[in-house]
């Protein structure tokens, strides 16, 4: 099992799959990832028992993702969301819609959260690639 899924989180599968796709690419790709948004983002996810859980998307320096509270580095923007955040990463609820709602929200530079949909892509891709 990997170390960014959490049992107690549905959507850590999606989560998990991203940093699966982040671990397969090459160097000069992650630094195409890194250079399109130069941002590290908190992922702060509630689900059903009221539980929190955090992962970070570092797309600053490293390309990669981890489960936890951010150690030693500041998110440029941490989303707060419940478990439509699986909704948001499969295109199924877009993020403008998730914000309007009141779904989603930031802290932060909410600019960069926009940058997000990008990266989720990432995931979908191999997500889709899995499934084949």
């Amino acid at each position: 099992m990997s170390d960014l899924k959490d049992q107690d989180f549905p959507c850590s599968d999606v989560i998990a799959n991203l940093g699966v796709a982040f671990d397969g690419l090459s160097e000069k790709e992650k630094k195409s990832e890194i250079n399109k948004s130069k941002s590290i983002f908190e992922l702060l996810i509630k689900n059903k028992d009221g539980k929190e859980q955090s992962w970070i998307i570092d797309l600053k320096k490293e390309g990669k993702v981890v489960k936890g509270k951010p150690q030693g580095v500041k998110p440029d923007v941490t989303l707060v969301m419940d478990e439509t955040f699986t909704e948001l990463a499969s295109g199924k609820l877009g993020g403008q819609k998730a914000y309007m709602t009141g779904k989603l929200k930031t802290r932060g530079n909410m600019m960069l959260a926009t940058k997000l949909e990008g990266v989720l892509k990432l995931g979908q891709a191999k997500q889709q690639k899995a499934r084949l």
